[in-house]
């Protein structure tokens, strides 16, 4: 008998049957909850609807209910509701539809609005009566209260073996689990060597950038355990890359330790739900020395820090980070003594070499404000050098000595590496061979496969070696007996070593890192420099201020008095010619020259040699022929003569005449025994003549 509420207009339209398992396995097990999905259709045969018209959307098998977006199935069924074609939706119970409360909902809204039914197997529901929608939207939350009971039964069994640190959680590379239950390391001495070199040297070059650089610039493969497909279980080796040395050195199983609670689960807004990283603190159970590891729980804590310092070279509290590649030694180590944010640094070029310096400029950058200071580093890095060679030159034998021991070892390990690579190669290709010398040599289909793995195994091993030894003299030269010698001899002489060009920039800013912790600067009428000791203790600088370059290249006042001095006697070029031959150069460390004399002279409004002998009295050659009504030659004969003395005010022969007061001229007169050709002559006075 039709159901009442079935109207003509709800079989005019048509019936949709949606069919949904959560899990494939459940699609594959559980047939009879399928089954009892599909005989739904006799249900709308019953009401009405005619089996061609009846819709079955079965495409959400093995999709769970918890969300809508990703199931094809229910957005095409929400959307032949919204355009009003269904007169009914068909589910075997509420949770087949959805188990998330706002996909439900908005699913009786719609039908609401469209006058749709909803049949599952208790009833036929209609959303526009208040009783129905009442149930509806009851049996709703029961099935996402469902749900979350599945959940919470499934997560207390993981608490509670997490607790006891007996979940078993698949183990990282390196780690194995053996056939009693217990983690254990791999087995593979290959594995274990490749593993214990990015902890050492992640430890001394402090960095996971520089320490995959090192794989690479060595030529050292990292291993990687497949997890799923054909190949699952099987080891592969390869260049490392940056996020797999930071997987390894953020997993705190390397270090022994169980730990649960790493991530937790953010639901997103179109669905699904984003792992989200827990601070250390933050984590749930944390059991250290539960199994054998690769470092100990203080050292992991210790790497942590360090990574956690270098990322701070990113965030928006820039406090610290890495060593870089600059010539700046108090690179991440510096403050500002005015608003406590970090300096960053500058680099300018200054006679073909850049030169740092500190800047403050985290109020111009997040508030738009102006640079709070900035302080050249070629005043505050040699101090703060000094007084580093002034702490250390005590520690100066067991530096040198440590710095040994650690080439030496590094040396060793890495040799170790590169000799069980060959063997695991060695070992490839004979495995290889002896899968060829098995095989039927009349299969050719599977002969040639095997010779090509056996030559591609041979091929590899050969490549290994001969990259072994070609390394292998280049770190045995570096560590010859003259080297080794060499730095016994530099044992007590840490100054040297600290400013030996040859020291990279990175390992002296490391030794500057290991004494201090930070150095906060202002500068005002000097610049003070307080350094704070990885201890504790202070040490406080003050240094001067370098002069602008206008102060620099402004002449000393004793320069300026020698060059009026000898302006007396001599010209720019002879002035210029005296002080080269004393020795003295310009501010910019060359030799005087004309025009650097020149300058000096109009630049503080010095006389001239030339005005010097006018002030004097010193007459030009015109002006004496004006004077004594001769010609300009006459003047020039009398010169010559030595009747008058010319002084010169420069090295051209360009000079004054110095006409004494007392002398006197005789012209001569004309007359028919006069030679016309005699000039008048200067003569000394009888008075002059008798004193003489």
């Amino acid at each position: 008998m039709p159901d009442l509420k079935v109207t003509a207009d709800h079989l005019r339209r048509d019936a949709y049957l949606y069919i949904r398992q959560s899990t494939l396995r459940q699609v594959a097990e559980n047939g009879e909850s399928t089954q009892r999905q599909y005989g739904l259709r006799d249900r709308a045969i019953a009401a009405g609807w005619p089996t061609e018209r009846i819709h079955v959307i079965d495409r959400d098998l093995g999709k769970s209910g918890s969300s809508a977006v990703a199931r094809d199935g229910f957005q095409e069924l929400v959307s032949e509701v919204a355009l009003a074609k269904a007169g009914v939706v068909m589910g075997l119970e509420v949770s087949r539809l959805a188990r998330n409360s706002a996909d439900w909902h908005r699913l009786l809204e719609l039908c609401a609005l469209t006058s749709t039914l909803i049949l599952d197997e208790d009833g036929i529901y209609d959303p526009e009566s208040f009783n129905d929608r009442l149930l509806l939207g009851l049996k709703g939350t029961m099935s996402e209260a469902e749900l979350h009971f599945l959940k919470a039964r499934m997560r207390g069994g993981q608490l509670n073996k997490a607790s006891r640190g007996d979940l078993k959680i698949g183990p990282p590379v390196g780690l194995v689990y053996l056939p009693d239950g217990t983690l254990a390391l791999d087995p593979d001495a290959e594995v274990q060597a490749a593993l214990r070199m990015v902890f050492t040297t992640f430890e001394r070059l402090g960095s996971a950038t520089r320490t995959v650089k090192f794989f690479l610039d060595e030529g050292i493969l990292f291993p990687r355990r497949l997890r799923k497909g054909l190949h699952k279980g099987e080891l592969m080796w390869a260049p490392p890359r940056h996020a797999r040395i930071l997987q390894v050195l953020h997993n705190p199983r390397y270090a022994g330790a169980f730990v649960y609670g790493r991530t937790r689960g953010r639901p997103r807004p179109g669905g699904g739900v984003s792992q989200i990283k827990v601070d250390m603190a933050d984590w749930r159970f944390v059991m250290p020395d539960l199994h054998p590891g690769y470092i100990d729980w203080e050292r992991f804590k210790a790497n942590q820090e360090r990574l956690a310092t270098n990322a701070q070279a990113y965030g928006m509290q820039r406090r610290a980070g890495p060593v870089r590649e600059g010539s700046a030694l108090l690179q991440g180590r510096v403050l500002c003594g005015l608003c406590g944010a970090r300096m960053g640094v500058h680099y300018s070029q200054e006679h073909g070499k850049p030169v740092p310096t500190y800047i403050c400029q985290e109020t111009a950058t997040r508030r738009g404000g102006k640079v709070c200071q900035s302080v050249p580093g070629k005043v505050v890095d040699p101090a703060v050098g000094a007084l580093l060679v002034e702490l250390m030159t005590p520690m100066t034998l067991e530096v040198t000595l440590a710095v040994q021991r650690e080439l030496e070892a590094r040396a060793a390990e890495m040799d170790t590496l590169r000799r069980q690579h060959i063997e695991r190669t060695r070992h490839d290709a004979e495995l290889a061979r002896r899968r060829y010398m098995k095989v039927d040599p009349d299969n050719r289909l599977v002969a040639d496969t095997l010779e090509a793995e056996w030559n591609e195994k041979l091929r590899l091993h050969t490549d290994v070696v001969e990259d072994y030894e070609r390394r292998a003299p280049e770190e045995a030269a570096a560590l010859d007996a003259e080297t080794q010698q060499r730095v016994r001899d530099l044992v007590a002489q840490f100054p040297r070593i600290w400013n030996d060009p040859r020291i990279d920039v990175r390992e002296r800013k490391r030794i500057f890192r290991l004494l201090v912790a930070d150095v906060t600067l202002i500068k005002a009428e000097t610049i003070t420099a307080n350094v704070r000791l990885s201890g504790g203790a202070t040490r406080t600088l003050t240094l001067d201020r370098p002069l602008p370059i206008f102060q620099i290249r402004k002449s000393k006042p004793d320069l300026i008095a020698e060059v009026d001095r000898l302006l007396d006697r001599y010209c720019d070029r002879e002035v210029a010619d005296i002080f080269n031959e004393r020795g003295l150069r310009t501010w910019d460390g060359k030799p005087f020259n004309l025009k650097k004399i020149a300058f000096i002279r109009r630049t503080y409004n010095l006389p001239g040699r030339r005005q010097r002998l006018r002030d004097c009295g010193m007459l030009t050659t015109q002006e004496v022929a004006e004077r004594f009504e001769i010609a300009e030659t006459t003047v020039h004969q009398w010169g010559r003569q030595g009747l008058i003395t010319k002084v010169y005010s420069d090295n051209l022969s360009r000079g004054l005449w110095d006409i004494p007061s007392h002398l006197e001229i005789i012209k001569g007169r004309p007359g028919c025994n006069a030679n016309p050709a005699r000039p008048a002559s200067i003569t000394v006075p009888s008075a002059e003549q008798d004193a003489l």
